[in-house]
């Protein structure tokens, strides 16, 4: 197995524990009273991520491996795991409101609004380039911002109306 399939085979490992981790997270906040927010976009979310996947393994399971762009892609994943750990039982992959729960602002969300996306943006656009993609990690960043876009404006709009609705 060459050394880029390995990379390959531990991001499919970590992103298929994410969703069962946002999985068991969605039920636990539902349970509690959460509501998901803007449900319809997500399986363009799903459908997005799962393409990126399948083209590294497509064209880049063979590639060679920059280590400089790797050690950039490790220190994204650091920061994806703070992510996580600040959000906790909170963190999933879809939009979900708990109403009366106060936003998080620790972690890296006191310095930004949605440090995952930027993260996500990231690992989009620099994965591939470790493999010598680059056409991949243009493709994939323009279809990943445009998800965000609509993603970011559902997910301010709901959190938004939650901070209003519980100022109240």
């Amino acid at each position: 197995m060459s050394f880029a399939a390995i990379i390959l085979a531990l991001v499919t490992l970590q992103r298929l524990g994410e969703l069962a981790l946002a999985q068991a997270n969605t039920k636990r906040l539902m349970a509690r009273g959460a509501i998901e927010v803007g449900a319809a976009h997500y399986s363009l979310i799903v459908a997005l991520h799962a393409a990126w996947l399948l083209a590294l393994w497509i064209y880049g399971r063979e590639q060679p491996v920059s280590l400089p762009l790797l050690t950039v892609f490790v220190v994204l994943q650091a920061l994806r795991v703070w992510v996580l750990a600040t959000l906790g039982t909170r963190w999933t992959t879809r939009i979900i409101v708990l109403p009366g729960e106060p936003l998080i602002t620790t972690g890296p969300y006191r310095l930004i609004a949605h440090p995952n996306y930027v993260i996500v943006i990231g690992e989009i656009a620099v994965l591939p380039l470790a493999l010598h993609l680059p056409l991949p990690a243009l493709v994939f960043s323009v279809l990943n911002a445009a998800v965000l876009i609509i993603r970011i404006r559902i997910e301010t709009r709901a959190l938004g109306e939650r901070t209003v609705r519980t100022a109240s």
